[in-house]
């Protein structure tokens, strides 16, 4: 068997996912935003309790660890491959990463949270610790700042201090390339694990405010984007024994099993609470546990894919297009939600779920259009770095990469 001290540069890399666009994981981030948006139908319409396809609906929050996995694995692949080619330092200067994922995320939030603070009028009485809170994504670790059409708002903050925290990474690793990059999957493999047990400490009595929720602080998740960063680090690394479980066309029917199964134990009420509630530290660490091996298990058959192999579905145009609005679709469905009910004339918590998610949906996909049309890649085109001009190769004008296109060289997201 082969070491990486062994293998030539010619093995690095190999994966077509190690770098450029894979139109799959475009379809699987609209699958993600999909799903994100059933649940919170299913409980505003009293649906995610009770019966065993109920307990699915409501469970499908999990998700949101398909969206920070994501993140992770196309955030570091570039990285992986810097440090598996043996380069010195890390991949990308800190600047203008940073500035990219500002340009990419905060445009289209900030027209969220202004229509949210200026259309509910739940929120007509917050104050301004409570605006500044939610337009600058920082409250998960202000006091009572979740608010009316803003909640699932809670996982971009958590994101967005991934997105801060990863040049440190970059920079703690840096040291692990060429033959010593074989330590690296490990030494993420240590820092998700460990993170589990966040839920299992009683921070609120040693001091964390009544007002916070420890379950949705961003250490809690760590072990979703270290899913992630796994399948980068194996992608870019020479083919072993993980990507040869991903070779076969078939083998990809293996994988969504084994996520099915660890989705369908978080449904099962003997072990796990139904519902929008807090649990035990306990519960929280094996479901969040549960919500990494779903999002391993989901993306790696189109993570380790050989070249050559497709995806029909999932790499289809339509997935495809849904895919590039699903950043609107996240952003903008609780609020669609909110009036999703009068548009139909249903009480909230009344039942009728597939009236309420077939509007939301709808309204949700016209609106996520829009708002990639006229907000988000405008926003994309003016702002980037390398806006003016050619951008490698882009022309300025033209429609910049969305997240599954980018490669290595530009990790735009």
């Amino acid at each position: 068997m082969h070491t990486s001290s062994d293998i030539t540069d010619g093995h690095v890399g190999t994966l077509p996912s190690a770098r450029g666009f894979v139109p799959a994981l475009e379809g699987l981030r609209a699958v993600a935003a999909y799903g994100v948006l059933t649940t919170h139908v299913a409980f505003q319409t009293g649906s995610s309790t009770g019966s065993a396809i109920h307990r699915i609906w409501g469970r499908m929050d999990l998700a949101v660890a398909v969206f920070f996995a994501l993140s992770g694995f196309l955030l570091w692949r570039t990285h992986a491959l810097h440090a598996r080619r043996g380069a010195p330092g890390t991949a990308r200067g800190a600047r203008t990463y940073l500035r990219s994922r500002v340009v990419r995320i905060m445009p289209a939030y900030l027209a969220l949270v202004a229509a949210a603070f200026l259309l509910l009028p739940q929120n007509a009485r917050a104050d301004v610790q409570v605006w500044l809170a939610n337009l600058t994504l920082t409250q998960v670790f202000v006091p009572d700042s979740l608010v009316e059409g803003l909640t699932h708002a809670w996982s971009l903050s958590v994101e967005m201090a991934f997105y801060l925290v990863l040049p440190l990474l970059w920079w703690a690793l840096a040291g692990l390339r060429g033959p010593r990059a074989r330590w690296r999957i490990p030494a993420i493999a240590a820092v998700g694990v460990m993170s589990l047990g966040w839920a299992l400490v009683p921070w609120h009595d040693l001091g964390l405010p009544d007002g916070l929720n420890d379950h949705i602080l961003p250490p809690a998740f760590a072990s979703w984007f270290a899913a992630g960063m796994i399948l980068a680090e194996l992608a870019a690394a020479p083919p072993g024994r993980v990507a040869a479980l991903a070779r076969h066309r078939h083998a990809r029917w293996g994988w969504w099993a084994a996520a099915a199964a660890a989705f369908g134990a978080t449904t099962m009420p003997q072990w796990f609470t139904e519902g929008f509630v807090h649990p035990s530290g306990p519960e929280f660490a094996a479901r969040t546990a549960l919500g990494a091996v779903v999002a391993f298990c989901l993306l790696a058959p189109v993570a380790l894919a050989p070249r050559g192999q497709r995806f029909r579905i999932l790499g289809s145009a339509p997935l495809g297009t849904l895919g590039r609005w699903s950043y609107g679709v996240f952003l903008w469905h609780v609020l669609v939600l909110h009036f999703a009910f009068q548009i139909a004339f249903v009480p909230m918590f009344s039942g009728r779920m597939f009236t309420i998610w077939l509007v939301t949906v709808a309204v949700s996909t016209v609106v996520a259009a829009v708002s990639y049309a006229l907000v988000e890649e405008p926003s994309r085109r003016a702002f980037s770095p390398g806006a003016s001009g050619w951008r490698r190769g882009v022309p300025a004008g033209q429609p910049a990469a969305s997240p599954a296109h980018t490669s290595p060289d530009t990790v735009a997201t």
